[in-house]
């Protein structure tokens, strides 16, 4: 008798979801080889069938294994998870064939990891998409960070496989960094782990957040583009894409001021400087994150352009080139480090400038100490400020101090504080600016909306002590904002309270130049010949 080998495919791992097809060729196998954990989805077929189970390290042995069982004439089931076809081994199996093999071949297809996680997620692979292995076991790494680079360039959605393993820690950070290079930092993003198994987690994050999360082998990562939305806790990506330029309100690269001087901004401060810069005769373009930083921007300056949205760094290359820029003026936040790297690289590769301003700390500073209570005998009182390294170190200290903790440090780091080690235990309080997407992160974190803030700062002392007071409100985590970034009302009213206050230490960077003062930034334009 001539054997059979069938190549089954049992998808992500719940048996309702394995196709009729992948059924009736277990059930017409006479051997079963497989990892042993995918055994507990088929075992309602296999049993009284010969079954071996090769490790998990060794995918060839069991490819060779079914080979020699079909060609001596028996029934064969090689069995993998997703699809055997994607990442799998239908390929081994074939390797490994000759072409004198007389045995009927069989590839029974099943759900991807790609089709499950996305599922998980709503729809974000309705249009062109990639699948990428993080996994350089079988590719070398220059290439996969290649094929990385291409994908993000052509901003295709995408699904990150093999995402980070005990020895792998570092890659896919790597590809992450690449993928902003291109893609807009905003880029919703699905992260997956143990799709339809048990211990089964979805949650929706934007592309500059990954950076700040842990993975594993188990964890899938789906990354949107430029088009993907999200929709009643869901994302999507449009299957027709109607509009590829920029929204109407937003000026096109070649109606900007050419020779301009380009501040990156987002803050107070920033949007002061380039109103400065303008009076002092220069063009001046103005390019915020957000939408909502445009606005604000556009309202805040005279005399300048703004060009705001999720930009990624390719479609900043490419504006600053066009534009013929004099100047990068970084004037985002003290702890937008990612954004400041990508804009001294930027500078680099053009040859352009780059000058950042940046507001001076305030930790440490004497405050107004008039209007706060000395506290009872036998109390601690926190008359100076706590720092801590890290957004870690301050979640840690925040659940050893309190039980209803107030976090001034807005969205990127709120998934760090929530799922830090004891953190279920303790109320979380949020402020953070009233952007409907940034609310709507909070909210998927976990956090109820009694407990979200959504305004714009920054706030008074008096505001500050009155809000905690009434929320009862024993610990506030804070960034050394500045005075621009009202950090020394937080530092008043928390002494007022007599409540700890947790402060997150400002990233280092080596800048090629920096100043704190408009009258510096000014002098080193002129020094550098970049006149109006």
């Amino acid at each position: 008798m001539k054997g059979v080998l069938n190549l089954v495919s049992v998808g992500p791992g719940f048996s309702d979801l394995i196709v009729p097809r992948a059924e009736a060729a277990l059930r017409d196998s006479d051997v079963i080889v497989a990892y042993e954990l995918y055994l507990r989805w088929i075992e309602p077929w296999i049993s009284g069938k010969e079954i071996h189970t090769p490790p998990l390290t060794q995918e060839r042995e069991r490819a060779l294994l079914a080979i020699e069982k079909a060609r001596s004439g028996a029934k064969v089931a090689l069995i993998s998870s997703g699809d055997i076809g994607i990442y799998a081994m239908a390929a081994l199996a074939f390797d490994e064939m000759s072409e004198e093999d007389d045995y009927e071949v069989n590839v029974i297809p099943g759900i991807t990891s790609a089709n499950a996680c996305a599922s998980l997620l709503g729809s974000p692979l309705s249009h062109d998409f990639a699948t990428l292995s993080l996994s350089d076991l079988l590719c070398p790494w220059d290439w996969i960070e290649q094929r990385g680079r291409h994908i993000a360039q052509a901003d295709l959605a995408c699904v990150l496989y093999n995402v980070q393993s005990a020895g792998r820690q570092e890659g896919v950070y790597r590809i992450l960094n690449i993928m902003l290079e291109s893609k807009s930092p905003k880029t919703l993003c699905g992260v997956i782990h143990n799709a339809y198994r048990p211990g089964q987690k979805v949650s929706i994050h934007h592309l500059e957040d990954l950076l700040s999360l842990q993975f594993d082998m188990l964890t899938t990562v789906v990354i949107g583009n430029r088009f993907t939305q999200r929709k009643r806790g869901f994302i999507f990506t449009p299957r027709g894409y109607n509009n590829w330029e920029a929204p109407a309100e937003q000026p096109a690269v070649d109606e900007l001021p050419a020779h301009a001087l380009w501040v990156f901004s987002g803050t107070s401060d920033g949007n002061a400087l380039a109103n400065e810069l303008a009076l002092q005769g220069y063009p001046v373009v103005v390019s915020a994150a957000t939408e909502y930083g445009g606005e604000v921007a556009g309202r805040h300056c005279s005399g300048v352009s703004v060009w705001a949205g999720h930009q990624g760094v390719e479609a900043q290359r490419q504006a600053l080139g066009q534009n013929q820029a004099k100047a990068i003026v970084d004037a985002t936040h003290p702890y937008a480090g990612l954004i400041s790297e990508q804009l001294m690289r930027l500078s680099q590769s053009l040859n352009i400038p780059y000058l950042r301003y940046e507001r001076p700390s305030s930790y440490g500073m004497t405050v107004n100490l008039s209007n706060v209570k000395p506290s009872p005998e036998g109390e601690g009182a926190y008359s100076t400020e706590n720092q801590c390294d890290s957004t870690e170190q301050a979640a840690e200290q925040a659940i050893a101090l309190g039980s209803r903790i107030f976090l001034t440090t807005g969205s990127k780091d709120l998934a760090t504080f929530l799922q830090a080690p004891g953190a279920a235990g303790r109320e979380w309080f949020v402020r953070m600016t009233p952007e409907p997407e940034l609310i709507q992160r909070a909210i998927d974190l976990g956090v109820p909306r009694s407990r979200i803030c959504a305004m714009q700062g920054p706030f008074s002392e008096a505001f500050n002590t009155a809000l905690w007071r009434d929320l009862n409100i024993d610990c506030v985590i804070a960034k050394d904002s500045g005075d621009a970034g009202g950090y020394q009302a937080k530092v008043a009213a928390t002494q007022a309270l007599n409540i700890p206050l947790l402060v997150i230490k400002r990233p280092k960077l080596e800048y090629p130049f920096a100043a704190s003062s408009f009258d510096a930034v000014l002098s080193q334009l002129q020094a550098w010949h970049v006149n109006p």
